[in-house]
């Protein structure tokens, strides 16, 4: 609006608010046209050849409540809200990345000084600003100082005046401030704070309190140790920052802190060095800083003599243990084995001494009587056929019997009574004489229990036999082999078994499947491998515990012995 002096201009004419907070006039690229800005409460405008723009918070600014404006020595436009500050960059106007919670507050006013530093009042607090580093979103430690009471100021609650903070032709900040107006000469505050001096002056742990200066070790089972810590400066010693870091405990240093005690509790036995350093009141950390090296003892349970004592007798308690339960199966097996026998003889004994016995009486009678008849008789080939049944009854019985018993070859060892195998078939098969059988012993022999070596015997018996019958071998090999465990291997070189039979076996004949059921009786473990061309090998092995009476056992062979009697022999 016009028509006299001076030219009005409202929000009619564009202005976001008819309050004005604030101006400055700055210019757009290279051009001599300047660009005025209008801080409001409103909202951000400016005037740039003759058109009026406004800004708010929808456009970047933190509030559109704005104090205070500022253009830096490099044309960056700064702008102060009501919740903090804002500057115009290449996309528009930005929060700075990364500043602190005290630049949220309600900026009031800014100015710069010739070192780069923005001087800033808020409601609350005076601030000083290293401009590059918070344009850039990089600010460390000593980029940002608040001056408080310590300093010189009465007051820090700065007040909402147009131009509350101001550089005047010296280069000196003035700030208008609840308790009147301070000013202060950033050229003397260049190299004026001397780095801190730092030292550690008492290490206590629970009520005992130790000397730094000498070697510092702190009794085993102390729960809280704490360090007290002082730093020398000679302007602000209020504003003096401490971190910390106990090597061998803590990751990182901690947060800076006007803190003098750091404390630790239930710290172990072991080495640690406590580490501390200081900031001096402009934010500037010391490089030298106080280092305490001490110990911690062990409390002896903590000590390694006893960790490797407490280590030694739970192995010996498991050994004992693991030999404990092992006598005790290997007892309760070897009863078994022994209640077997003995059934197994008094069983013979009653079949030699009834049914044998009767036989014999019987077939006696039916001689003398055959005798008696005359040759022609037609009676006497009847009596004579009778008489080859009774005797075919009774050897087959006596084999029987001898089976119940301790065999002929009980009396050899498993070597020996291996051997005769081959004279066996011989006396049958005349094509078992070609066969080329071989016997291969490994380690040292050992006794066996009677009733087991029975059962090896007649497995690897069974697989010998049958290869010397089935399997058109050239070559037969039995391997036995005295270790940790019993292992009786047999192979040969014939057309093997086809692949269906390995597992089903074949109707009527009851070989793979009855050397399988004696394996399982005494806790043994068959596998039986068979192909046309590498021919059929046929694996027994027994655990120690189990084969050998003398009871040197290995642990797995145990494991394994134990499971399969649990699963196959509570059952027999």
């Amino acid at each position: 609006m016009s028509g006299g002096t001076f030219t009005t201009y409202t929000t009619a004419n564009g202005m976001a608010s008819n309050t004005v907070a604030s101006m400055l006039e700055t210019f757009d690229g290279a051009t001599s046209d300047g660009t005025m800005w209008f801080a409001t409460p409103d909202g951000l405008t400016a005037l740039s050849k003759g058109r009026w723009q406004t800004w708010t918070a929808s456009d970047g600014l933190p509030s559109e409540n704005v104090n205070c404006l500022l253009e830096d020595s490099k044309g960056v436009l700064w702008v102060g809200t009501t919740r903090g500050l804002a500057f115009r960059g290449a996309r528009g106007f930005q929060t700075p990345a990364g500043e602190p919670a005290s630049l949220h507050a309600q900026i009031l006013g800014m100015a710069e000084d010739a070192e780069g530093w923005i001087w800033t009042a808020t409601s609350t607090q005076v601030l000083r600003v290293k401009r590059d580093t918070l344009l850039s979103g990089t600010l460390a430690e000593g980029d940002i100082r608040e001056y408080g009471l310590a300093d010189g100021l009465r007051g820090v609650d700065g007040v909402k005046r147009h131009q509350s903070v101001f550089k005047d032709s010296m280069g000196r900040i003035w700030f208008s401030l609840n308790r009147g107006i301070s000013v202060v000469d950033p050229a003397r505050l260049t190299g004026r704070s001397a780095p801190v001096i730092v030292h550690v002056q008492t290490i206590s742990a629970d009520s005992a309190v130790l000397d730094p200066m000498s070697s510092v070790r702190i009794p085993g089972g102390r729960k809280r140790v704490t360090f007290s810590f002082a730093g020398l400066s000679l302007s602000v010693p209020e504003r003096v920052r401490f971190r910390y870091l106990l090597e061998n405990f803590d990751h990182e240093w901690s947060s800076p802190g006007p803190g003098r005690e750091a404390v630790y509790t239930n710290l172990g036995p072991g080495h640690y060095r406590f580490r501390v350093m200081a900031s001096n009141p402009d934010g500037i950390w010391s490089s030298d800083e106080a280092v305490v090296p001490f110990a911690v003892d062990p409390l002896f349970w903590q000590s390694w003599w006893f960790r490797m004592g407490a280590v030694v007798a739970f192995a010996m308690a498991c050994v004992a243990l693991y030999r404990f339960r092992l006598l005790t199966v290997t007892h309760r097996l070897n009863v078994r084995f022994e209640e077997r026998l003995a059934e197994r003889t008094r069983i013979a004994q009653e079949l030699h001494d009834t049914l044998l016995q009767g036989f014999l009486s019987a077939s006696m009678q039916v001689h003398v009587a055959t005798d008696k008849l005359p040759p022609d008789s037609p009676g006497r080939p009847v009596l004579t056929r009778a008489l080859e049944l009774m005797r075919q009854v009774i050897d087959e019985g006596r084999n029987a019997v001898r089976g119940l018993r301790a065999t002929r070859s009980a009396s050899l060892d498993l070597e020996q009574a291996f051997s005769q195998i081959q004279e066996e078939m011989a006396s049958v098969e005349q094509e078992s004489e070609s066969v080329a059988f071989q016997i291969v012993v490994e380690g040292d022999e050992r006794p066996l229990h009677p009733v087991l070596r029975d059962e090896v015997y007649r497995i690897g018996r069974e697989a010998v036999i049958n290869a010397f019958r089935h399997a058109r071998a050239k070559t037969i090999e039995l391997e036995l082999k005295y270790a940790k465990q019993l292992r009786l291997l047999v192979r040969d070189d014939g057309q093997g078994i086809e692949p269906g039979m390995v597992q089903a076996g074949r109707d009527g004949h009851w070989g793979l499947a009855g050397m399988r059921e004696r394996a399982d009786r005494i806790g043994a473990r068959l596998y039986v491998s068979s192909s046309g061309a590498a021919g059929t090998e046929i694996e027994l092995v027994v655990p120690g515990e189990v084969a050998f009476s003398d009871h040197a056992t290995g642990k797995a062979g145990w494991f394994d012995g134990w499971r399969r009697r649990r699963r196959n022999g509570d059952n027999e």
